[in-house]
């Protein structure tokens, strides 16, 4: 932080960083990590901004979430090298191997290369919530021309009234999650 002093006799203060409370916070945060993983050659997904990948005989993918960062790529010497480009840049814990993202549980067979996440802890959680833990299942198929969109949000003061009873509660949850599933 700088002291400036000016003519009126009144002290003031700039700051140089954003202070980890502060709304703009995040931004900050994304501006500086953006611009250092664009620095070291790391192209950012024109579909998903947190996304960044580098294409190399094994292409590289760096996936970030408000301040985590994960590392996907089949050569470990290239997850060694990224970890010490960004322990320059900033101060990191490194978590080991992922075991859950987003809420997500990763499971890895290494010798089928082959990834699994699952959500089942998510589908616990939202049983429990709604007093329906011991509800027997049923497999049930969404049609996939079926889409959700923020036209099927609650428009007239009924229907937003009609939005706060559990049941619907329960659908929107169980709807998400049918949606990720395709």
């Amino acid at each position: 932080m700088k002291v400036i002093f000016r003519k009126d006799k009144k002290t003031r203060c700039l700051l140089n960083k954003s202070l980890y409370v502060l709304k703009q916070s995040p931004k900050q945060w994304y501006k500086w990590f953006d611009s250092f993983i664009i620095k070291v050659r790391y192209n950012r997904c024109e579909y998903d901004s947190c996304v960044y990948f580098k294409q190399n005989d094994d292409p590289t993918y760096l996936l970030s979430y408000v301040d985590d960062v994960m590392i996907a790529t089949r050569n470990k010497t290239q997850i060694q090298k990224l970890k010490a480009q960004l322990k320059k840049e900033f101060n990191i814990n490194d978590l080991r191997e992922a075991k859950k993202i987003l809420g997500m549980e990763i499971t890895k067979d290494r010798g089928s290369i082959r990834l699994w996440l699952s959500q089942e802890n998510y589908i616990l959680k939202v049983l429990e919530r709604f007093n329906m833990a011991e509800a027997r299942s049923a497999t049930t198929l969404m049609p996939c021309h079926f889409k959700l969109s923020s036209k099927q949000y609650p428009q007239s003061l009924m229907e937003k009234e009609m939005s706060r009873v559990l049941y619907t509660s329960v659908v929107r949850g169980i709807a998400w999650l049918a949606q990720l599933k395709r």
